[in-house]
């Protein structure tokens, strides 16, 4: 598992389609929509819990059809199907350096882009820690999503439809612990709401996804 990692890890960051790419993607959307909204500093403060989490969210989409595709494309994907490791644990490794690749990064990144929208230290913080929690979920879904989509025309394409849907709770629960954050608020419920939805899927997709593979590769 951990050469798979590190292997898909590499192949990422040589193809451009892991830390660069996605980071500006994500500082694209950070510049383009306050200036499509207004100068007005209270209306954008008010909406940007929300665009940092869609930026996020969009930035992971871009490199999710990649996840298995190429080790569709060169034969390698059936050869790990009969390796001595489960291919749950072959799917888990990958959704991990997926996520290395892009939702730790605009992690890391993230705080530092709430200076431009003048929130204090303690929103700063709980931007880091929301996308850190909620992120891993959303790469965890999109490998089950690219599952589905393997061998397909245009699958890159269909992909996004398919899994934009299961993205929708940790973005709602995401959003809201930076926005109560932000605001002062309580914000235990949602924040444990966001742990408890990548929890669940952490554990169930990587299964789920083998199982899309196994039959898309009969």
């Amino acid at each position: 598992m951990i050469s798979i990692l590190k292997r898909d890890i590499l192949l990422s960051i040589r193809s451009g389609t892991g830390f660069s790419l996605s980071l500006s993607f994500f500082l694209l959307i950070i510049i383009f929509v306050p200036l499509a909204v207004g100068p007005e500093s209270t209306k954008i403060k008010s909406i940007a819990p929300g665009i940092l989490w869609l930026s996020a969210l969009l930035a992971c989409l871009l490199s999710l059809d990649r996840i298995f595709q190429l080790d569709f494309e060169d034969g390698s994907l059936e050869t790990l199907l009969i390796a001595p490791i489960p291919l749950e644990g072959i799917v888990f490794a990958k959704a991990v350096a997926h996520w290395l690749t892009t939702g730790l990064a605009i992690t890391i990144i993230a705080p530092f882009i709430g200076f431009l929208y003048n929130f204090d230290q303690h929103t700063l913080v709980w931007i880091f820690i929301s996308l850190l929690v909620g992120t891993p979920s959303l790469s965890f879904i999109g490998a089950f999503g690219a599952s589905l989509t393997i061998g397909l025309k245009r699958g890159g394409l269909l992909l996004p439809v398919l899994i934009m849907p299961f993205f929708i709770p940790t973005l709602i629960f995401g959003s809201q612990t930076v926005w109560r954050a932000a605001s002062g608020m309580q914000i235990t419920n949602s924040f444990l709401f966001t742990a408890g939805i990548s929890a669940f899927v952490v554990t169930l997709m990587p299964f789920a996804a083998a199982t899309a593979i196994k039959m898309a590769l009969k």
